[in-house]
């Protein structure tokens, strides 16, 4: 009851818009600045633009490949954390109140979803009021309260394998690039924490605020918003040229955090529409014109929605029923370690395929002996392919 209760205060505060006495600046309807998805080579105070480096919005080749291997080595996982068919894919939104608000959105648009894989569990763990600054420190009452909110959804910290950061800090004050690299290293030390808590979190996606031109309130104006896309920019940057401190790999070496990407970027310059028509009006803010209204929540909503939708490390635990026919261990490829593995299963009581079907190689609906067979002869005596 105590933890229920103490879930139902965070979502108030997450959720309540308190005492904002100054209307929105809806005459603010641009600030000039280029968003770097489209800013590409150009520079901004002395800053290259784009999501990723050399101003390109793709993730370097060797990066992506590794995300996607990632996202399809996540499966359901029991509350020990352990592989387990009637287990849970957990992802878990982390960061301060535009996150909450954006993520209650997100949650009831995604589940009704019917690409959406059922074996996905959404928590939303973003609070109220919990900036960058505050929950880089490990004994951060903030959290706790993300594993109070598990518990009650019926899951564990170890049943956590992706995650939604986006975070921000209240009432910047320091100029550009020094703002930004404090947040960078604030985000530095937060993934290094989920991963610490969390060491099943296999992907963190991660996105920077949205346009703040009408903010009434110095909570967190522009440019403060716009620039924080360089703190991601710079953070993703130094994971993938080896900083060892967000290493993600096993085989290079100690693990300290989870692998690193852009989830959508959500900026643009107010009315002025991006190359995507994403423009934000001044009604899709609160009256501080920094919290988003139900409208701007949607927005970012289905942003978030459609990213996950269509992003190659996303989609093989994002959607149902993503797999190859015939490959057991979900490696990408059909060969004999699926044999070996639909053995195992069959015979030895080992690991079952994900999803199931996967190693119903004969299409029977059902995965025994009859698919090891099939396997046999597609791969040794040019059988037909495993079918689907």
């Amino acid at each position: 009851m105590k933890n229920i209760l103490l879930v139902l205060l965070g979502l108030l505060a997450s959720l309540t818009n308190l005492s904002f006495s100054q209307a929105a600046e809806c005459d603010s309807t641009s600030k000039g600045f280029v968003p770097l998805t489209e800013l590409g080579t150009g520079i901004y105070q002395g800053f290259e633009g784009g999501l990723y480096t050399g101003g390109v919005n793709t993730r370097p080749i060797a990066h992506n490949s590794a995300g996607v291997n990632m996202g399809w080595s996540i499966r359901p996982l029991n509350s020990s954390g352990a592989p387990d068919s009637l287990g849970k894919i957990v992802m878990i939104s982390i960061g301060m109140s535009n996150t909450s608000q954006e993520f209650s959105v997100f949650i009831p648009l995604a589940n009704p979803d019917t690409s959406k894989n059922p074996d996905l569990l959404l928590v939303n763990g973003a609070q109220g009021g919990q900036t960058a600054s505050r929950i880089s420190d490990s004994t951060a009452a903030f959290w706790d309260t993300v594993d109070v909110r598990l518990s009650v959804a019926g899951v564990t910290p170890l049943q956590v394998q992706a995650a939604w950061l986006k975070e921000a800090n209240a009432s910047p004050t320091d100029s550009f690039p020094i703002h930004a690299e404090s947040i960078k290293t604030q985000l530095a030390r937060i993934v290094r924490i989920a991963k610490n808590r969390y060491p099943n979190l296999k992907i963190i996606y991660l996105s920077s605020r949205i346009y703040a031109g009408y903010a009434s309130t110095t909570l967190n104006p522009e440019p403060y918003a716009y620039e924080s896309g360089f703190s991601i920019k710079w953070l993703i940057e130094e994971q993938i040229n080896g900083a060892d401190s967000l290493n993600y790999n096993p085989a290079n070496g100690e693990v300290f955090s989870s692998w690193l990407a852009w989830g959508p970027y959500l900026w643009a310059d107010g009315l002025i529409p991006r190359n995507d028509s994403l423009i934000w009006v001044c009604s899709d803010f609160a009256t501080d014109g920094t919290h988003p209204s139900p409208s701007g929540r949607t927005k970012v909503a289905d942003l978030l929605l459609d990213f996950l939708k269509s992003d190659s490390s996303g989609i093989p635990w994002f959607k149902k029923d993503v797999y190859i026919a015939g490959d057991a261990n979900r490696d990408r490829t059909v060969t004999l370690s699926d044999l070996i593995f639909l053995t195992n299963f069959i015979f030895k009581g080992g690991l079952a395929p994900y999803p199931t079907k996967a190693g119903d190689t004969n299409c029977s609906g059902k995965v025994d002996l009859g698919d090891v067979v099939y396997l046999v002869n597609y791969l040794f005596k040019g059988g037909a392919e495993p079918c689907s």
